[in-house]
């Protein structure tokens, strides 16, 4: 896996040069044939496979916590994300959004 120089984003393989796939950066090197045999292509993500962590995400069929409290409107079940936000030797951090009222807040572990 490449990243972009520029942004960090990750970048793709198209025409025989790397292309980043952030759409505001485009930025562009050329390709290292001897690096490109170290990379191996694969499908696109499903949704089921991206974490949401944006404002108007949607959290529906996401997994479910019952063991959590929602400040705004005390209700005890929640959708919930997990992601790495540290470093890897950290624990990963939680997101929320309540299932009664969408208040959105995170838990570090």
């Amino acid at each position: 896996m490449q990243f972009c120089d520029d942004c960090g984003s990750m970048m793709v393989s198209q025409d025989g040069a790397m292309t980043c796939t952030n759409d505001e950066c485009g930025a562009t090197t050329e390709r290292d044939e001897e690096l490109a045999k170290e990379f191996v292509s694969t499908e696109a993500q499903s949704g089921d496979e991206l974490i949401e962590t944006e404002e108007g995400a949607e959290f529906e069929g996401k997994p479910t916590a019952k063991d959590v409290h929602c400040d705004e409107c005390g209700h005890t079940e929640a959708w919930y994300t997990i992601k790495q936000t540290a470093s890897a030797d950290e624990p990963p951090t939680r997101f929320f959004k309540c299932k009664e009222c969408g208040y959105r807040w995170r838990e570090y572990n």
